[in-house]
């Protein structure tokens, strides 16, 4: 066995070798600029840029030209609330997300704050899981967008999705989940789920790092978003900038071998999920799971440890386990699980 074992898959999960071998090509011959329409390079890749964006979107049950790629979930979800908060302000100034959002969304979230947005952050159960009756109760007449992440980045909760959409809906608004941990393991449906805006990043579904996908529902109702980026005018003008051609053609083979695979992968891993997970319990005193005991991801574990403090247990095991005691974004913070 190789020491240390990575067990930080939702921090980034290695690159698939099948998505290595799909995107080679576009890193050495076809390495043409998908924008250049004048020459074959050019041409050849946009053609694979277009067959990517087909592939993805059919992963989500969504269009290809509802498909914007960007450099991961990060941007995508500036993109929406930075966008919606522009483009929507005369409707309104009121945006709802949760407490447990990772920290683009809420970072975001502050920053609109100062530019005379007003956000509702609600608080979540015992689980990790927003109550709809709280949700319900902060609408006003003035919400525009309603953020709520799949499923969460730590301990793994998955959110009622489908019955939050509903709800916005029915009020008429906007609807964003940022599913970076949530696609690859569960079916993503932006119909069946009421989604209007969705952000995935590849690198957390074995997939290469720096590639993202915004969905940007295109009708019932149509979402229009003021760009993050100006310039060439790329991506229907949201997302200027040279298209990463070897990273969108990995991000499609990722979705790919999800779409085919994930339904046996998941049994396989939640099994030894909950093998590690017994074996715990049984061997140690003063052991919990955290987070949902049934609707969360399959490949999640996150449990406590009474009397000791997450920062020196990782420090004990370092060199033989790979582990986190919260998301990556804020791994050097003290204090990062309670605060989310």
């Amino acid at each position: 066995m190789n020491f240390p074992i990575y067990m930080d898959h939702h921090a980034t999960t290695p690159l698939d070798p099948r998505v290595l071998e799909a995107m080679m090509l576009y890193l050495t011959t076809e390495f043409g600029n998908a924008s250049s329409s004048s020459h074959p390079f050019g041409w050849h890749a946009e053609k694979a840029v277009e067959a990517s964006r087909a592939e993805i979107a059919r992963f989500i049950n969504a269009h290809p030209k509802e498909i914007v790629f960007t450099s991961g979930a990060t941007e995508s979800n500036n993109m929406v609330l930075k966008g919606v908060a522009e483009m929507y302000h005369e409707k309104g100034d009121h945006i709802i997300t949760q407490v447990t959002e990772h920290k683009c969304i809420l970072d975001t979230c502050k920053y609109l704050e100062k530019k005379g947005i007003k956000t509702t952050f609600l608080g979540v159960d015992n689980t990790g899981r927003v109550r709809l009756e709280d949700l319900k109760k902060a609408i006003t007449g003035k919400t525009i967008l309603i953020s709520i992440m799949v499923a969460n980045n730590e301990v793994g909760t998955i959110q009622p999705i489908a019955e939050i959409g509903k709800i916005a809906k029915e009020r008429g608004i906007l609807f964003h989940v940022d599913a970076a941990q949530a696609a690859g393991k569960i079916p993503m449906d932006v119909e069946a789920m009421g989604i209007d805006l969705l952000c995935i990043s590849a690198h957390k579904m074995y997939g290469p790092k720096g590639t993202g996908v915004l969905y940007v529902r295109h009708q019932n109702p149509r979402v229009r978003l003021v760009p993050l980026l100006h310039g060439g005018g790329q991506e229907h003008a949201m997302r200027s900038g040279t298209l990463n051609v070897p990273g969108i053609v990995g991000f499609a083979k990722a979705c790919e071998i999800a779409r085919k695979e994930t339904r046996e992968e998941s049994k396989r891993v939640a099994e030894l999920r909950d093998r590690l997970e017994y074996g715990l319990q049984k061997e140690l005193d003063y052991v919990f799971v955290n987070g949902h005991p049934i609707d969360r991801l399959y490949n999640n574990l996150n449990m406590s440890f009474l009397y000791i403090e997450g920062e020196s247990l990782i420090t004990a095991i370092n060199g033989e386990i790979a582990v986190s005691t919260g998301s990556a974004c804020t791994s050097g913070s003290p204090g990062t699980a309670v605060e989310k």
